[in-house]
């Protein structure tokens, strides 16, 4: 069985410029989100654009080198269509040559389902003694890509770590079309962001609420990174995890001993995730490691699913809320930052838990380009600015300066608690907007 497997593998063997040949204009591509997308064989596509019109690029979160882009500034071959907004996808999007598609991560499999890609591209592991080839640190949503492509491409690279799962972690050398052995690059890396002062002192507020035994999701940045931290230097214990990200605080904290999963309801000693992305540490401990489970968005960031496990602990970040206790995640204005992700399917996961709690941190105050501050906790939205959590759904906000819970609360209450833990310098033009707005006394 071996032997006929590495003949279909010789069979399906091709370069990189070979394997794109499939890819005809019109087509939509889609790539599987962060270091699963594909290097070479987006290089090789590149190199096609006199011979294309029209090819819509479909990737998620991008990290390697926007080639397609850097040929085809005027998109008249190629046009980009993210599905959330990377540093690098931010310049194109100010210069009018990428589109956004808003969604929720947990809706992304049924999205690609009805919106079937043309042709898949990913990167992969070496195919197994068993014909199987793994998606590494990206299981979210490869394998209803795979299954609903027309073609599917494999680029396989060797850094790429084998990540264990529960049932869409891997692709059949039978499901593929054609096979690209690429040089090895390494992987994009995302080194941990050092959290500043202010950023500790918000997640002091968060670890005074948590528990032994809670079940972690964390969001990217520097206040889930000190979360991270002092949860390693804490003494809480037996800690689960169920994540739409894998990131380097979860390693630091399961080096300090403090994740367990002993009292995860579902899962049990498994930790769960969608999609990783961090340094090179972090590639190696997921390499082959047992005690960890990757699953597409449909079950990771599913409301019903979080909610299954207790004392769900959800800790993401926003960056600017409003005294109606509306939250703005996405965008500064009418300028994208990021996108709808796992942040209000894990709100209302960790509401539904037993004992679970849901925190949305920001510092109190961010510089403006001269210099000054602007207070992050503002009358109203910056105008243009997108709702990620209505006021009907937001948890509790969290600053420097303490928590504000919005659970359970007329808009009245709402206002004196965000006021409170707003910045002292901006609390009493606060208090006179709330005064205008009738919602003070």
């Amino acid at each position: 069985m071996l032997l006929d497997y590495q003949q279909e593998y010789k069979k399906k063997l091709v370069s990189a410029d070979e394997a794109v040949k499939v890819v005809k204009s019109g087509d939509w591509i889609d790539y599987p989100l962060g270091i699963g997308g594909t290097n070479e064989l987006a290089a090789a596509l590149a190199r096609r654009k006199e011979e294309l019109c029209g090819v819509k690029l479909r990737p998620v979160l991008p990290v390697w080198p926007n080639y397609c882009m850097e040929v085809d500034p005027d998109e008249n071959h190629f046009s980009w269509n993210s599905r959330y907004f990377s540093s690098k996808e931010r310049h194109y999007h100010q210069q009018g040559l990428l589109y956004y598609l808003p969604m929720q991560f947990n809706e992304l499999p049924s999205v690609v389902t009805c919106l079937a890609p043309d042709v898949f591209m990913a990167t992969v592991t070496p195919m197994d003694q068993h014909g199987w080839f793994n998606w590494g640190a990206s299981a979210s949503v490869s394998r209803v890509s795979a299954r609903n492509a027309r073609k599917v491409l494999v680029e396989v690279n060797t850094n790429m770590p084998r990540v264990l799962g529960g049932n869409s972690e891997a692709v059949h050398i039978s499901e593929i079309d054609y096979i690209y052995e690429s040089t090895n690059p390494p992987l994009p890396s995302l080194n941990p962001v050092t959290p500043t002062e202010t950023e500790k002192c918000t997640a002091v507020h968060v670890i005074e609420h948590m528990r032994d035994g809670s079940c972690i999701q964390l969001g990217q940045g520097g206040i889930p990174g000190a979360v991270g931290a002092m949860v390693a230097a804490s003494d809480l214990q037996d800690l689960g995890v169920h994540t739409e990200i894998y990131v380097e605080a979860f390693l630091e904290m399961t080096e300090a001993g403090k994740i367990t999963g002993r009292r995860k309801t579902i899962d049990p000693l498994k930790q769960v995730f969608s999609f990783a992305w961090g340094s090179k540490r972090l590639y190696d401990f997921l390499d082959n490691n047992p005690g960890l489970a990757s699953y597409p968005f449909d079950y990771v960031n599913h409301p019903g699913r979080i909610a299954r496990n207790d004392n769900v602990v959800s800790v993401n970040t926003a960056i600017e809320v409003d005294l109606l206790g509306q939250i703005c995640s996405e965008p500064v204005g009418t300028g994208p930052i990021s996108g709808t992700v796992a942040q209000l399917a894990f709100m209302e996961g960790a509401y539904r838990s037993q004992g679970g709690q849901s925190f949305i941190c920001l510092t109190s105050t961010s510089k403006q380009h001269d210099g000054s501050l602007q207070s992050n906790i503002k009358p109203v939205l910056t105008r243009g600015a997108i709702i990620a959590c209505s006021r009907s759904a937001s948890p509790v906000i969290v600053t420097e300066y303490g928590t504000a819970d919005m659970r359970r609360r007329t808009t009245r209450e709402r206002a004196e608690a965000l006021i409170n833990i707003a910045h002292p310098s901006f609390q009493d033009k606060l208090i006179s907007a709330a005064k205008q707005m009738k919602i003070w006394r």
